[in-house]
């Protein structure tokens, strides 16, 4: 059974898709997901949602180019005092369109990281072009103390080895499967396994063999073929490694059946 560990069923191109695509993806073996959210705003609707599936769990924060609300970490952290909302983020950096680096965003960062620390849940961190600044801050704020994920993760090894010398785990999206890939799957053969994540991020970034289309839940199956192909393991080992460590940095999801 697979767990993935990031998605966006909200922002699916029709409302009426989230029930398809939960379908298809509990057919395709997929038990639980993270639906992140990107803004404060969809906090109700979110909620909502988890509480209809109780294989959805859900997060609070607001995505490093979010242009919505943007709360103080005690505003963040007393909105993320809900059961069904396991992590703050998704926070971070992104410096792709932002070659400036602004500092507000650094300060946005921060906020999420020490709310994080106020309620002790782990933290979703986007990194976009900009490693060394999203490390010093994990440090400067104390990101250790609760950990989390550094989700679709596309640095180099070094850079991977200092966010798990945070506390880190890494998580990997159906970019892993791209044909010009090839350095990320090198860094993906030497991440400890229990410290791996997958995850799709869907809507964005559809893997192989579904590149170009609408990503959906049900396509980290693919995500994890190909790990398992570059780790020399079974599909079904990547899945059992991949979901328990999903379980143990979110125990309130794991399900009756999965006990550790």
């Amino acid at each position: 059974m697979f767990v993935d560990s990031h998605c966006h069923f909200h922002l699916l191109e029709d409302n009426a898709d989230t029930d398809r695509a939960l379908a298809a993806a509990l057919d395709e073996g997929v038990e639980h997901f993270l639906n992140v959210a990107i803004d404060v705003e969809s906090r109700d609707a979110l909620i909502a949602l988890a509480e209809r599936h109780t294989e959805i769990s859900t997060s609070i924060g607001v995505h490093p180019s979010g242009t919505g609300e943007d709360p103080d970490e005690e505003t963040l952290a007393a909105l993320a005092d809900h059961p069904l909302i396991v992590a703050v983020g998704e926070t971070g950096l992104d410096y792709a369109y932002n070659e400036d680096r602004p500092e507000w965003q650094r300060e946005r960062f921060r906020r999420h990281v020490r709310a994080a620390r106020l309620i002790g849940k782990p933290v979703i961190v986007h990194t976009r072009a900009a490693p060394q600044d999203t490390l010093a801050i994990l440090r400067e704020e104390g990101a250790r103390e609760v950990g989390g994920i550094i989700h679709c993760f596309t640095e180099d090894w070094p850079t991977a080895r200092a966010m798990l010398d945070e506390g880190f785990h890494i998580s990997l999206s159906g970019i892993v499967t791209f044909r010009n890939a090839d350095a990320l799957r090198g860094t993906a053969a030497h991440i400890p396994g229990d410290r791996l994540l997958i995850e799709t991020d869907c809507p964005y970034l559809a893997p192989v063999p579904h590149r170009g289309r609408e990503n959906q839940p049900a396509y980290v199956r693919h995500v994890a073929e190909c790990l398992a192909e570059v780790r020399g393991e079974s599909v079904e080992e990547v899945a059992a490694v991949t979901s328990e460590n999903f379980y143990r940095l979110f125990p309130q999801t794991r399900p009756a059946h999965a006990s550790a």
